[in-house]
């Protein structure tokens, strides 16, 4: 039999607030305060009834449903008291919310939300970061956190430092001179133009397929698609990495469609569950080239022959490849020489390419289809004339033999950081890619150092913390450009080391100098002879913590 004062709640507010309402109200009501008095800890709903409220008629049956009328002693329920004719009915277990008229505490909820980010040490607190764009004055940028600071950025996306290339920049300042700054609507009203058209087929071309189709972010190219595809396909089933960015996640998920889920980058735990389901059943696998926290690299020819042996055709995510690998800049399926085993290639044209935006590419029906069923391309105002005309000449300067040597250089600076990095023993995770993780597995301390490193030094190395990475697994992410030089790197490095010495944080002792069979499989460096790790006796295990294979094999 509820209580007539807490019926005014909805049961997610009490189930909120349930410790406040106890603390202000409890003293107020005969029940609790007996329960204090007798320091009775369990006590069934009958009994607290029975001996809270003298009832009237009590030989009645309990079981049928009749009113209750409450006695006018000292210990009534002050609220019951108030209203003598109320009609106190029994509620089945299974009611969550009882309706009431007290609207919700909305502004009261979300404090707590935040506060439960505080506390964890999981809450994010925005650098105010402004990078420049002068000549020779990428990777710097002023930051305003501590009043106004030159600073160097070492956590960028902007891996090339294409946004800052004169040519793009210049073609930015045409279009916009040109045709303004907005697009003028979706791409069916007033929002085409020919600058779509040339930088879809420039794409198109780029990863040697039919077509290429543009949104406003490969966060809505990758949702959209996978939705539209699994909702479109009578009978689809999702094979999904389970290291897959949430764009992918949001986009399976909300179609409903039968999902699977491999662990990362595991061909035989595909293979496994592709082996259950009919190859007459059709059938998407979707995953990462290059995996953003990790920097791993996946086994894509493996990857691609399991899921096409099984029927299904694959939807591949080169975020983060795109730009950096492969001789014309098109990721990790030109350089393994496999663009034809990928059937939809997803990519970024606000990471490597410098500017904002998503695409897929793929053959000119399965485009088309998603051209003309996707929500999130459809109903979205289309980029504008200045993106589009500085992401095609950044896909242009990319391709050329000037791409090929920013890549090559930037390459040798991700080897030097890393072995840097080694060499002074900090607990870098094994990645045969151009991202570096540095493991913290702290959200405090991680955000410490963060803050140290800029607040003290001029370095800005953003902390990644839950919920980009599961908790317990929180690091510092390092993306060097082909403009950070040693000397930069060196200087970096040493205020690190000043850093983990203040807050105490240990270095490790003993250093790996080989690489593992793992980590070096995927990376087809120029230059990967020179990294020089360490292995214990086993080759194709590494002995260095965090390597990715001994993750994937305790998983």
């Amino acid at each position: 039999m509820p209580c007539p004062f807490l019926t005014r709640f909805n049961a997610n507010f009490i189930r909120n607030y349930g410790p406040a309402l106890l603390k202000t109200y409890g003293h107020q009501c005969p029940v609790v305060r007996k329960m204090s008095t007798a320091q009775t800890t369990e006590l069934s709903l009958s009994k607290t009834l029975s001996g809270s409220h003298e009832v009237e008629h009590k030989n009645r049956d309990l079981n049928t449903k009749t009113d209750v009328q409450i006695s006018h002693e000292e210990k009534e329920c002050p609220f019951l008291s108030k209203n003598k004719n109320q009609k106190v009915k029994k509620v089945d277990e299974d009611v969550q919310d009882i309706p009431t008229t007290r609207a919700f505490p909305y502004e009261d909820f979300f404090h707590e939300q935040i506060m439960k980010k505080k506390n964890d040490h999981s809450y994010r607190i925005f650098k105010k970061v402004n990078r420049l764009a002068g000549i020779g004055q990428f990777p710097s940028a002023l930051e305003y956190s501590y009043g106004e600071k030159p600073i160097t950025v070492w956590c960028s996306n902007d891996y090339l430092g294409i946004s800052s290339h004169r040519k793009v920049k210049e073609a930015v300042r045409i279009a916009l001179d040109e045709h303004g700054s907005g697009a003028g609507g979706t791409r069916n009203i007033s929002g085409n133009s020919l600058y779509h058209e040339r930088l879809e087929n420039r794409l198109a071309q780029l990863h040697q397929k039919d077509a290429a189709l543009l949104f406003t972010s490969c966060f809505v190219a990758n949702d959209s698609t996978l939705y539209t595809l699994a909702k479109a396909i009578p009978g689809c089933q999702i094979f999904s990495d389970a290291g897959n960015h949430a764009s992918m996640i949001m986009g399976i998920r909300n179609s409903q469609a039968p999902k699977h889920i491999f662990r990362h980058n595991d061909v035989n735990h595909l293979n496994e569950l592709l082996s259950k389901v009919s190859k007459s059943i059709p059938k998407i696998v979707a995953f990462e080239t290059v995996h953003s926290m990790t920097g791993a690299v996946c086994p894509l020819k493996e990857l691609c022959d399991v899921a096409h042996e099984h029927g299904a055709i694959t939807f591949v995510d080169e975020v983060h490849a795109v730009g950096l690998y492969g001789e014309h800049g098109a990721g990790i399926g030109e350089r393994d020489g496999l663009l034809s085993e990928m059937d939809i290639i997803s990519g970024t044209l606000g990471k490597a390419f410098g500017n904002i935006g998503g695409y897929i590419a793929s053959t000119s029906n399965l485009i088309d289809m998603i051209r003309s069923y996707a929500a999130g391309f459809i109903f979205t105002t289309s980029l504008p004339p200045t993106v589009l005309a500085g992401a095609f000449t950044a896909v242009e300067i990319l391709a050329s033999q000037e791409g090929q040597k920013l890549r090559k250089l930037h390459q040798y600076n991700v080897k030097y950081l890393r072995e840097k990095l080694f060499e002074e023993g900090f607990p870098v995770e094994h990645t045969p890619s151009h991202i570096i993780p540095i493991k913290i597995g702290d959200p405090l301390l991680c955000s410490q150092v963060s803050d140290l490193m800029l607040r003290d030094f001029g370095h800005y190395v953003q902390a990644i913390n839950y919920p980009t990475v599961p908790k317990g697994q929180e690091k510092l992410r390092l993306a060097p450009t082909p403009y950070h030089t040693p000397e930069m790197i060196d200087r970096m490095v040493a205020d690190m080391k000043k850093v983990w010495d203040v807050l105490g944080m240990k270095l490790n002792t003993s250093k790996c100098q080989k690489e593992c069979e793992l980590c070096q499989k995927p990376l087809n460096f120029e230059l990967r002879k020179a990294l020089n790790f360490e292995c214990g006796p086993v080759v194709n295990i590494c002995q260095l913590p965090n390597c990715p294979k001994l993750v994937v094999e305790a998983t």
